[in-house]
């Protein structure tokens, strides 16, 4: 059984870092691209990341480029997602799916930012 569990989600100020992680299990995590996808409320999923499998090629959406930074460690089957200069425009529910980016994901874990 697929399993994708997020977490470090949190409440934040503007300016402020979080970095989230997501352990998967179920599948062969080093033979799999990962994505980074987010829903603030009342709008669709949007795309903020994507890693190739061994990690050497990643994405990042343009408006999060030079902030966030998509990484995964293959051995703890986990992919990450470090957020820097957060905005309160990043508030969302953060997920992270496997193979493409409106494939299976977990629960989500709940990004706030805010003063």
């Amino acid at each position: 059984e697929v399993r994708l569990v997020e977490s470090g989600g949190g409440l934040v100020q503007p300016g402020g870092s979080l970095r989230l992680s997501c352990v998967a299990s179920g599948f062969s995590f080093s033979n799999t691209i990962m994505h980074w996808v987010r829903q603030a409320p009342g709008k669709e999923f949007e795309w903020v990341a994507t890693i190739s499998n061994g990690g050497t090629t990643s994405y990042v959406e343009d408006s999060m480029e030079g902030r966030f930074t998509i990484s995964r460690d293959n051995h703890r089957s986990t992919l990450y997602l470090q957020m820097n200069s957060l905005k309160t425009e990043d508030t969302a529910r953060y997920y992270c799916t496997k193979d493409t980016w409106r494939g299976p994901r977990g629960q989500g874990t709940q990004v706030t930012v805010a003063s």
